[in-house]
């Protein structure tokens, strides 16, 4: 049933909402049809497409198996823990909520359904379209830039379509308690998008830097040089790690802060339930319309010549989207919300702020990572004087990124906050979760330029190792190297997108927190009544643990790369030495085993790394209060944001310094500032491709967890408890819950036990 007063036109925009869902999956499909009817080259290219195919999709099988019972553990826990926490204030039946908590568990199980398939089928995609992109490279630039972006676009309209589609339903079935189911679905995408980017990370950069080192530094022979046994391994990755990670990544951002916007709409508007059904229904609103514009602009994706330079092309099919985005929500805000909520119109001018904030992050990125700027043309020059210059100089860049990123940040939230009146924290603060909505307006093409990056660099490769002509394999290259900035970027957005949606969730911690009886965090009509103490040892204690997490996460990343990448390295100087014909090119490497070195690091980090994200909270809650709960949150988005930009930027930065020497400066390919280049690629690595992404899921894990659990935290924390069997309880189960988290930081640290050949 819909809220009371809801009018015609809401009821049937909620329907359009709906097919607009079902319309981008369509498009997907016409997509599909399209790629898979181009000419996929000739029998050399298609067993090297068939090779990288294999790896990923058993790699991507063999992950999904990991995690399995992990999912089913946690859903069955979700229901418990909702059925346990009913707020006081619940205002319906047991069996109502009983409903509600039944609806978390399977909504939790559906967007890590969702969250996989996006990952997997996106990833099938891009292994079938890159030798297809190669091929298509012989003849014209035009058609392989779009047969690469449009494979990207299907990845893109997954992630919104199926996003989309699953609030939608959601909401027309529980309507005003769709919040609550929410909580589950957005964890359940958050979850999956973790231990795709922790797994994708780990895999496809301990390729990346065992290849280049054995090949690149010791042999000086090409990147994808077939002779290097990790060559497949290294194409692999990219699509495990870019395609599947980043994909379920910006789904799950984009349906965190779709959560947060209805949570805290409600919030807003307590004792207004027209008004309520007003904000929750704008956001799916303005995802529908950024559908639609996504279809139009990534289809406009096109070269105009062969001489238009590639990142023209994107640019115009970007702004066509956006666009058409700007105004479809302006419409929407001034002549339906301004009508039904006085000043009704700002919600438009906040959710417009978020695209501001994607633009200049954009650009902010590409200042700090392009050849074509001042940071890595230093960095470049660095090279002169050696490898340690050269992580300084890039140390440097990544640390200096980082801090702008977090002004533009804070600039875009004050912008949507300044629109709303002081005297209601919660419509501040849903103007700051509308800022979020706007920035993920356009994840279609966000998602098709995060996609064409690892395509085109398969096509590249694939060109390189089947000795393609040389006009083809510059082709190739200038769409690699475009593929490289559209990674950037998309993964700048990722991160800004990461810490609007911790910020919201913060502040829907709150309304949980209040909704469970807690006499600390109390909202009554709007406002936060409750007082609460900052200066207690016990709220530092938590702020400073909170920010210690991201670090800790992020050294556990690096050492997971470090040791698998010394296996490979290892590996690959073994087959060099004990294949005969191997390095005069008259036999084939065993592509197999360093596939599956890379996958069993992989696997062996996973649930490690993701107790971590899951339990820490729970132990801070628990063993303190849920203000020490919220301090911990506050800290570890402080602290993650700064670490994610500054490895993000920094690695991208040393990547392209390496890919400026390659084309002809300072020396070029084989000089010594090369082989310095190189080293700083390899340190920046793991640091931009594992521990920087996978920090946006890691912190809407932590925020969605203490969300979820808050409810139990202020009943059951150990400072409530009087009953003796209670507090017994608890100090076991947190005991235990230490002693696992332990164990998994002991386990990350154990040395790989390394076969050394003694010839070597």
């Amino acid at each position: 049933m819909f809220l009371q007063g809801a009018t015609v036109f809401e009821v049937a925009a909620l329907w359009i909402t709906l097919l607009v869902a079902v319309l981008g999956l369509v498009y997907a499909y016409f997509l599909k049809k399209y790629v898979m009817k181009q000419d996929d080259g000739n029998k050399e290219m298609k067993e090297i497409s068939k090779a990288i195919q294999d790896g990923a999709e058993t790699y991507l099988r063999r992950q999904l198996r990991t995690v399995f019972f992990v999912i089913v553990i946690l859903a069955i826990a979700l229901f418990l823990t909702a059925y346990v926490g009913k707020p006081v204030n619940w205002a319906g039946s047991n069996e109502e909520w009983m409903l509600v908590s039944i609806g978390r568990m399977l909504a939790f199980l559906m967007g890590a359904g969702f969250s996989a398939s996006i990952g997997y089928f996106g990833m099938r995609m891009a292994v079938r379209a890159n030798v297809r992109v190669a091929q298509a490279s012989k003849t014209s630039l035009k058609k392989a830039v779009t047969i690469g972006y449009r494979t990207g676009t299907i990845v893109g309209m997954l992630t919104d379509g199926l996003g989309l589609l699953g609030g939608a339903i959601i909401f027309i079935i529980y309507d005003i308690n769709a919040p609550e189911v929410l909580l589950g679905f957005g964890f359940g995408g958050t979850l999956i998008a973790l231990f795709m980017r922790v797994g994708g990370g780990i895999f496809t950069k301990a390729a990346d830097v065992g290849a280049d080192l054995v090949g690149k530094l010791e042999k000086g022979i090409p990147e994808d040089d077939p002779r290097n046994a990790a060559v497949i391994a290294d194409n692999v990755g990219d699509n495990v790690g870019d395609c599947a990670g980043m994909a379920a990544d910006i789904f799950e951002s984009y349906e965190v802060t779709m959560v947060s916007a209805m949570i805290l709409g409600l919030a807003a508007f307590a004792g207004n339930p027209h008004h309520q059904y007003v904000a929750v229904v704008f956001p799916l609103l303005v995802r529908a319309i950024g559908v639609v514009s996504s279809i139009v602009g990534t289809y406009a994706v096109r070269s105009k010549t062969e001489k238009e330079h590639v990142m023209k092309s994107i640019h115009r099919g970007f702004s066509i989207s956006a666009f058409i985005s700007i105004v479809g929500f302006i419409v929407l805000a001034f002549f339906w919300v301004d009508t039904q909520i006085a000043d009704g119109w700002k919600f438009g001018v906040a959710t417009l702020s978020g695209i501001i904030m994607a633009v200049v992050i954009n650009y902010l990125t590409d200042y700090f990572t392009s050849t074509k700027h001042k940071p890595v043309q230093e960095i470049a020059e660095s090279t002169e004087t050696g490898s340690a210059t050269t992580i300084l100089s890039g140390l440097a860049t990544g640390m200096e990124s980082s801090v702008w990123a977090l002004f533009v940040i804070v600039g875009a939230m004050i912008a949507s906050a300044l629109l709303f009146p002081a005297e209601s924290p919660f419509l501040i603060a849903y103007g700051v979760s509308l800022c979020g909505i706007g920035m993920l307006t356009l994840t279609g093409n966000t998602i098709s330029m995060d996609s064409f990056g690892p395509i085109v660099d398969n096509a590249n490769g694939i060109g390189e190792m089947t000795h393609m002509e040389p006009e083809a394999r510059q082709r190739l290259a200038e769409m690699d190297a475009v593929g490289n900035t559209t990674k950037a970027i998309t993964k700048g957005i990722a991160i800004g997108s990461a810490v609007i949606a911790a910020v919201s969730l913060f502040m829907d911690f709150i309304v949980r927190a209040s909704d469970a009886g807690s006499q600390l965090l109390r909202v009554e009509g709007g406002q936060i009544t409750g007082h609460v103490v900052i200066s207690t040892p016990i709220f530092f204690a938590a702020l400073l643990i909170g920010g210690a997490i991201p670090f800790l996460f992020s050294s556990m990343c690096i050492r997971a790369v470090g040791r698998a990448a010394s296996l490979i390295v290892f590996e690959v100087r073994k087959q060099f030495t004990t294949i005969k014909g191997l390095w005069e090119g008259k036999a084939k490497p065993d592509y197999t085993t360093p596939i599956d070195i890379c996958t069993r690091a992989a696997q062996k980090e996973l649930i490690g790394l993701g107790l971590l994200g899951i339990l820490s909270p729970i132990i801070i809650g628990l063993i303190f209060n849920e203000v020490a709960l919220g301090a911990f949150l506050a800290g570890t988005i402080l602290s993650a944001q700064l670490l994610a930009v500054f490895m993000a930027n920094a690695g991208g930065a040393w990547d392209n310094a390496k890919k400026s020497i390659e084309a002809g400066n300072h020396g070029g390919k084989g000089s010594e500032c090369h082989r310095a280049s190189i080293c700083g690629d390899t340190v920046g690595d793991p640091l931009k491709d594992t521990a920087g992404p996978a920090l946006n899921p890691l912190v809407k894990v932590i925020n969605l967890i203490a969300i979820l659990i808050v409810p139990i935290v202020v009943r059951y924390n150990l400072g409530m408890l009087k009953d003796p069997v209670s507090f017994s309880l608890v100090i076991i189960c947190v005991v235990l819950m230490i002693v696992g988290l332990s164990l998994a930081v002991l386990a990350s640290k154990k040395p790989s036990k390394i076969q050394q050949i003694s010839d070597l």
